[in-house]
């Protein structure tokens, strides 16, 4: 089977990549940059070889028509993941014109499944603060998960209109191997080296990305039509457990100021206009505040296709060994969670 994959050498993409490729399907991937390709599947045991690539932009509606051309399935996974301020012109077209323009090709083209990873955050606020597959397109109050509503909005068109199309609902995704350095690997990584000694209570859903891509190369083989709305597998946790289950894995003291995250949205906004202005990262983002503020819980029935969710501090060991490996955290910062790759483990 030939997939093409958007977002192919980010978090999420790459590591299906690497799932369908050790399914044995053929991948083709469409990317701005094709030297990104190799950086991020090699490390994934993925040879420059083993996919093909066309070079260009999900906005570019004849690149796109050509990417999804002859394929079987599709997955689109590319979309701008920040809370970063920013950023939210890049979002609004990338998110949304680029969600459109690629479900739009790929239905042209007759692929026999699409696949859209869309967020639970799209689905925010939740009725009840529980999400499940019925829940209705959310209407949050912060600029990357509208756009993600947005998108959401596109693909359940194509839905109602009949077309091969399955949404997922990924929760916040950690794991090693983050190409990209993505949003919810640099929290982790700025909680570790003592940039974040303040967070909202609240909570959110957490999953490692390689039940997610293990999620995607189900759905993408799945014959038939079924499977429309599907929840990736993950935990959800409390800001507190969040901490917690770091202190257990690194086995370091990790001080933590706890407040109501209502009460820390004035501060969000405030840093996200800073950010305009300011040229390094600032972690106190609004967007972050918000989904602990929503505290939003799947449904213990919603469907994950088949894949059981890891423990979670199986997930928030590897990402901190892998952090360590790669230079980006200290032996000390990594703590326990480093020390064991220095104790014989596969690195």
């Amino acid at each position: 089977m030939l997939v093409s994959v958007t977002g192919g050498t980010g978090l999420v993409g790459s590591h299906t990549v690497a799932a369908l490729v050790a399914d044995g399907h053929r991948v083709r991937l469409l990317a701005r940059d094709e030297s990104t390709v190799d950086r991020a599947l090699s490390p994934l045991g993925v040879g420059a070889g083993a996919v093909d690539v066309v070079t260009g932009d999900v906005l570019d509606e004849l690149c796109v028509a050509r990417f999804v051309h002859g394929a079987d399935a599709v997955l689109h996974a590319a979309s701008v993941y920040s809370f970063d301020s920013r950023r939210h012109r890049e979002m609004g077209a990338v998110n949304v014109a680029g969600t459109a323009a690629v479900l739009d090709a790929a239905r042209r083209a007759g692929a026999g499944r699409v696949v859209y990873v869309s967020s639970f955050g799209a689905l925010l606020p939740a009725r009840g603060r529980v999400l499940g597959p019925r829940s209705p397109v959310g209407r949050p109050r912060e600029r990357y998960l509208a756009t993600k509503a947005a998108a959401e909005t596109v693909a359940r068109e194509h839905q109602a209109a009949g077309a091969p199309v399955s949404i997922t609902y990924p929760p916040a995704l950690l794991g090693p191997h983050d190409p990209k350095m993505g949003d919810q690997t640099t929290r982790l990584l700025n909680t570790l080296r003592g940039r974040m000694p303040i967070w909202p209570l609240g909570g959110l859903p957490v999953g490692d990305v390689r039940d997610t891509a293990a999620l995607h190369a189900a759905l993408l083989a799945a014959p038939g039509n079924g499977w429309e709305r599907v929840f990736g597998p993950g935990h959800h946790l409390t800001t507190r457990a969040y901490v917690r289950t770091l202190r257990e894995v690194t086995c370091r003291a990790l001080p933590t100021v706890y407040l109501p995250a209502r009460a820390m949205l004035p501060v969000g906004v405030l840093a996200g206009l800073l950010q305009r202005v300011w040229p390094w990262h600032i972690p106190a983002e609004y967007g972050a505040i918000y989904t602990c503020a929503c505290a939003a819980r799947v449904d213990a029935g919603a469907d994950t296709g088949g894949v059981t969710a890891r423990p979670v501090a199986e997930t928030f060991t590897d990402t901190v060994r892998w952090l360590h490996r790669e230079g980006h955290l200290s032996a000390r910062a990594a703590g326990a969670a480093g020390v064991r790759v220095h104790a014989g483990e596969p690195r």
